[in-house]
C-alpha cells in the first residue's frame, strides 16, 4: 500500500508541476474541469428548476429561435479564433487585431440579417412571438464576437485558467441571470433574455481578465493569414447545422411546442456532460496537437491514449442511460418528460461517436487542414437531411435521434479512415482501445438485467442508484487493470 501511493503521487506530481507538454495539458484540463463542472452543475440545477417553473412550451418555443438564429450564424463562420490559436504567430498584436475585426464584423453582419428576416422567419412557424425573442437572443452573438482576442490567445498560450473565468463564469452568470428573471417572467422570454445575458458577461469579463484595446483598422497582412486558415472552414458549420439542428427545424413543423419542449429537454439532459466534456477536449488539445503537429507518432499516440479514455467512461455511462433514461427524466424533470426516454437513449450513443469523431477533427485543425473534415460534415447532414423525416413519420419523437445516430456513427468511420492517410495511424492499435471498455459495459449490463428480474429497479431511484454503482464498479474495475499493467511495464 506504501508503494503504491507513492507512485500514484509521484506520477500526480510529475503531471501537475513539470514543464512538459503532457504535465501543461493536464494542468490546462483541471482548470477547465473545474470550471466547467461548476457551470454545468448551475445549468443542471437550472433544468431541473425551470421544467417546474415554465410549460415545455416555452423550451419547444426557445429551441426553434436558437436553431433558426444558428442558421444565419454558421452561414457567416469565418474561424477566426481557431485560426487564431493554429497560427504560430497567433499572439501577435497584429494578429489579434485582425481576429477581433473578423469576429466582430461577423457578428453586426449577422444580427442584422436576423434582425431583417426575423418577421419572415416568424411568419414561418404561424408563432408572431419569435420575431421579437429572435432579436433579443441574438443580441448574443455580437456579445460574443466582441470578447477580448487576448483571452483566445490565452488558450493557445495554455493560459486556462484565465479562459475558464472568462467562459464559464459568464456561463454562470447567465444561468443565475435566467433562474431570477424565470420567477418574475414565468415564461419563453426569461430564457432569451438569460441566453443573451452570458455572452454579454462572458464580453465584460475577457476585457477584465484579459485587458485589450481595440484599434480602428486591422492588419491586412495579419487578416490574411488567418483567411488562410478560414478558406478550410468554408460550408463546414453550415453542413454542422443541418446535421445538428435538422431535428428541430422539422420538428417544429410537425409536432406543437409543448412536444418540441418535452423533446428538446430530453435531448439537453445528455448535452449538458456532453458540453462538459468537449469542452475540456477541444480546448486542451487543439493547442497541444499545434505545437507538434508535425509529429505524427506523438500525435497518434495521444490521440489513442484520449480515444481509449472516452471510450472507458462513455459506454458504461450509456449502459447506465439505457436502462435508467426513464427513470433520470422523471426524477429530474418530472414525469411528463419521460415520453422522450427514447430520444435521450439515442442521443447518449450520438454523442459517444461525436466525441470520438471530434477528437480527430481537433487534429485535422492542428495541422491547418480543417477541409479534411468537410467530407465528414457533408455526409452527416446529408444522411440526416434525409433520414429525420422518414424516421419521425415512423418512429416519432425519437426518429431524429436515430436518424443522427446513424449519420455520425457514418461520418465518424469516414474521419478515421481519412487520419489514417495522413498521419499513418494503425488502426488495428484504434480498435484495440475499445475491447476493455466493451467488455466491462456487457458485464454491467448483465448485472443490470440480473437485478431487473427480481423486481428491486421498479422505483426510479433504485433504478438510478443501480445504475450508479455498476458504472463505478466499472471504472473501478478498468482502472485496477490500468494500474496493474502500468506496475508491469515499469
Amino acid at each position: 500500500m506504501s508503494r503504491s501511493y507513492e507512485r500514484i503521487r509521484g506520477s500526480v506530481e510529475s503531471l501537475f508541476r513539470a514543464d512538459t507538454l503532457k504535465a501543461t495539458v493536464f494542468r490546462g484540463g483541471a482548470w477547465l474541469g473545474a470550471g466547467s463542472f461548476i457551470e454545468q452543475s448551475f445549468r443542471f440545477g437550472r433544468n431541473m428548476l425551470l421544467t417546474r417553473l415554465l410549460a415545455p412550451e416555452a423550451f419547444g418555443t426557445m429551441a426553434i429561435v436558437m436553431s433558426a438564429t444558428t442558421l444565419i450564424q454558421v452561414m457567416a463562420e469565418v474561424g477566426a479564433r481557431e485560426a487564431l490559436i493554429q497560427n504560430p504567430k497567433g499572439s501577435e498584436e497584429s494578429h489579434l487585431r485582425a481576429a477581433w475585426w473578423m469576429s466582430f464584423g461577423r457578428a453586426l453582419s449577422i444580427y442584422a440579417f436576423i434582425y431583417i428576416l426575423a418577421p419572415y422567419f416568424s411568419r414561418f412557424y404561424a408563432n408572431g412571438e419569435l420575431t421579437g425573442l429572435a432579436r433579443v437572443a441574438t443580441l448574443s452573438v455580437v456579445f460574443d464576437g466582441a470578447i477580448s482576442p487576448r483571452a483566445i490567445a490565452a488558450v493557445k498560450e495554455m493560459k486556462y485558467s484565465k479562459w475558464a473565468v472568462v467562459a464559464n463564469g459568464g456561463g454562470i452568470i447567465g444561468v443565475l441571470t435566467t433562474i431570477v428573471l424565470s420567477f418574475f417572467m414565468r415564461d419563453v422570454w426569461a430564457l432569451a433574455i438569460g441566453f443573451c445575458s452570458e455572452n454579454a458577461a462572458r464580453c465584460i469579463l475577457s476585457f477584465f481578465v484579459c485587458p485589450w484595446r481595440p484599434r480602428f483598422l486591422p492588419n491586412l497582412v495579419a487578416l490574411r493569414d488567418l483567411l488562410q486558415f478560414s478558406k478550410g472552414l468554408f460550408g463546414l458549420a453550415f453542413f454542422n447545422l443541418i446535421f445538428t439542428r435538422a431535428d428541430i427545424f422539422i420538428l417544429g413543423k410537425m409536432y406543437s411546442p409543448g412536444e418540441l419542449g418535452l423533446y428538446s429537454m430530453s435531448v439537453y439532459l445528455i448535452q449538458t456532460p456532453v458540453v462538459f466534456l468537449t469542452s475540456i477536449l477541444a480546448q486542451t488539445l487543439l493547442p497541444a496537437f499545434s505545437r507538434i503537429q508535425d509529429d505524427h507518432p506523438r500525435l497518434n499516440r495521444i490521440l489513442l491514449r484520449v480515444t481509449s479514455g472516452s471510450v472507458m467512461v462513455g459506454l458504461p455511462a450509456l449502459v447506465f442511460i439505457g436502462f435508467s433514461g426513464h427513470s433520470l427524466l422523471t426524477l429530474i424533470y418530472g414525469q411528463r418528460y419521460s415520453i422522450g426516454a427514447p430520444a435521450l437513449v439515442l442521443a447518449a450513443w450520438a454523442a459517444l461517436f461525436g466525441i470520438l469523431n471530434a477528437q480527430i477533427t481537433v487534429m485535422f485543425y492542428a495541422k491547418g487542414l480543417p477541409q479534411l473534415h468537410r467530407r465528414s460534415v457533408v455526409l452527416m447532414a446529408v444522411l440526416v437531411a434525409v433520414l429525420t423525416y422518414p424516421f419521425t413519420k415512423m418512429f416519432g419523437l425519437w426518429g431524429p435521434q436515430l436518424a443522427c445516430l446513424i449519420a455520425v456513427v457514418a461520418g465518424y468511420l469516414l474521419q478515421v479512415e481519412r487520419i489514417r492517410k495522413v498521419t499513418g495511424l494503425s488502426l488495428s492499435e484504434y480498435w484495440k482501445s475499445f475491447s476493455l471498455p466493451v467488455l466491462t459495459s456487457i458485464a454491467v449490463a448483465a448485472a443490470w438485467f440480473a437485478a431487473r428480474s427480481t423486481g428491486v429497479l421498479a422505483q426510479p431511484v433504485a433504478n438510478i442508484l443501480f445504475g450508479i454503482c455498476g458504472c463505478l464498479a466499472a471504472y473501478g474495475f478498468v482502472g485496477a487493470i490500468i494500474f496493474r499493467d502500468s506496475r508491469e511495464t515499469a
